[in-house]
């Protein structure tokens, strides 16, 4: 079978956006997370040497989430200026570069990329998951890993890649329990916010203890310490709701993936625009026909 990398869009953009050095083309348009990002996927083509690289970006889809909790994702900051004017352009490249571009209004570009990952685990592919975000720990399997990008403190680590033994050491439960464990500590990424003073170590002995969210909360008069235990027999409802936030939604359609080639001229043509003039030469060595070559 096939390895198929699956990226986390926006969040790869806004690691380029903020990596990269402040670059702008001659008129002053911005193109800092432009260069990055294609120099992103072309290192991570030629390191995993994928079958194909699908690209998932979010066109906001959390009303689901937003009825649940009006709050959900709401103290994130706007989106800078300097970088939504980049993903247009952005996304015209990821097509020109011969990757496809997957987006859906409805839905959470998360729910979509963690159900199309376990579609084609399940078909026997393996599947490669590029992103920081922490949710995707829960669908990691024996055909399902997470690529982590280098963290911003220390880049030297570079790209690693998380398996169910790496999930578990990273968070003491194995994905199976991620999201119980994220309902119980919050996700302060998503404004989830968790029970009050419970921690991961907290939260890593109770589920060991009692196996999920509901084990947690019919054993409330259990829990150590003690002074949690009014807190879960009067915010199970508070738990579950959290859970609820912070499953991702395995049960979407996937979505037809057209295959295509990388279109060079277009390719060329956009990279002259944007005046990423580095960028043209790698693509023109990459992409050219040696024939046509003089």
């Amino acid at each position: 079978m096939a390895k198929w990398l699956l990226i986390d869009g926006f969040n790869l953009a806004y690691r380029c956006f903020f990596a990269v050095p402040e670059l702008t083309r001659a008129d002053g348009f911005p193109t800092n997370a432009l260069h990055g990002w294609v120099k992103s996927l072309w290192r991570l083509a030629d390191q995993e040497k994928p079958y194909a690289t699908l690209v998932f970006f979010d066109l906001g889809g959390a009303q689901d989430r937003l009825a649940l909790h009006p709050e959900y994702k709401a103290h994130r900051e706007e989106m800078p200026e300097a970088l939504q004017k980049q993903i247009e352009p952005l996304k015209a490249l990821t097509r020109a570069m011969g990757f496809v571009g997957i987006e859906q209004d409805g839905v959470e570009s998360d729910d979509l990329l963690a159900s199309q990952a376990v579609a084609l685990a399940k078909e026997g592919h393996e599947v490669i998951v590029v992103s920081a975000d922490k949710d995707f720990a829960q669908i990691v399997g024996e055909r399902i890993k997470i690529l982590l990008p280098p963290p911003s403190a220390n880049p030297k680590l570079g790209w690693r890649l998380m398996d169910h033994a790496g999930v578990l050491e990273k968070f003491g439960v194995p994905p199976g329990q991620i999201a119980a464990y994220l309902a119980l500590v919050g996700d302060a990424s998503d404004n989830i916010p968790g029970i009050a003073g419970v921690g991961p170590k907290t939260a890593v002995k109770w589920l060991q203890q009692f196996g999920d969210i509901e084990g947690v909360i019919a054993h409330a008069n259990e829990l150590k310490p003690e002074r949690f235990q009014e807190a879960v027999r009067s915010g199970a409802d508070h738990l579950r709701r959290n859970l609820k936030l912070t499953t991702l939604d395995l049960s979407l359609p996937t979505v037809p993936t057209m295959l295509t080639d990388a279109k060079p001229a277009e390719l060329f043509g956009l990279l002259e625009i944007m005046e990423m003039k580095s960028s043209l030469v790698e693509a023109r060595a990459r992409y050219e026909q040696p024939e046509l070559l003089f």
